[in-house]
């Protein structure tokens, strides 16, 4: 049975990396659900977090081939139950004066931040769960959603560990 899974990946900050991680993905026939990359708190490490929806023996078998990959520093799968997992969406709603203080109204309910107010337009920035997220949009669509985008997820465990510092430190000593 496939499930979703969150990947958390350490990589080399170098050109190319990325490619090479989706392109073993993809020549395995797996669609990447959501991918995000960015810096660490070290400039030279990069994290991945890759969602896809996979059976757990196939993703045993990517995670050994991600391993193999040079740039590769470290794979954690994440649980929801230990991380806090988040995703960014920016949504322009219109909202003319008739209807513009029912959608801030909507906003303030989902804990969003309204960033930008135009005269037929108001762009909302909300920050959660992609269930939240969906739920924020299911409420806005009947005032019309011009234009949106929605970021991939980004997550973290839970409590005091940290993966980069033991991967730096394994680093150290292979060094």
């Amino acid at each position: 049975m496939s499930t979703h899974h969150t990947l958390s990946v350490l990589v080399e900050n170098k050109p190319g990396v990325l490619a090479r991680v989706s392109g073993l993905f993809s020549r395995r026939g797996f669609n990447i659900e959501s991918l995000a990359v960015g810096p660490t708190e070290h400039a030279d490490i990069s994290r991945m977090t890759i969602v896809v929806v996979v059976d757990q023996l196939p993703l045993e078998q990517v995670t050994k081939q991600l391993n193999k990959l040079v740039n590769v520093i470290k794979i954690v799968e994440l649980d929801a139950a230990q991380s806090v997992q988040r995703e960014l969406l920016l949504v322009k709603v219109r909202a003319d004066a008739a209807v513009r203080s029912a959608v801030l109204e909507l906003a303030q309910l989902f804990r969003a931040k309204v960033v930008d107010v135009g005269t037929e337009t108001v762009t909302i920035e909300a920050t959660g769960t992609a269930d939240k997220l969906s739920a924020l949009l299911k409420v806005l669509e009947p005032y019309g959603i011009r234009e949106m985008v929605q970021s991939g997820m980004v997550a973290v465990g839970r409590g005091p560990r940290s993966i980069t510092g033991t991967a730096l430190r394994s680093l150290d000593r292979s060094a």
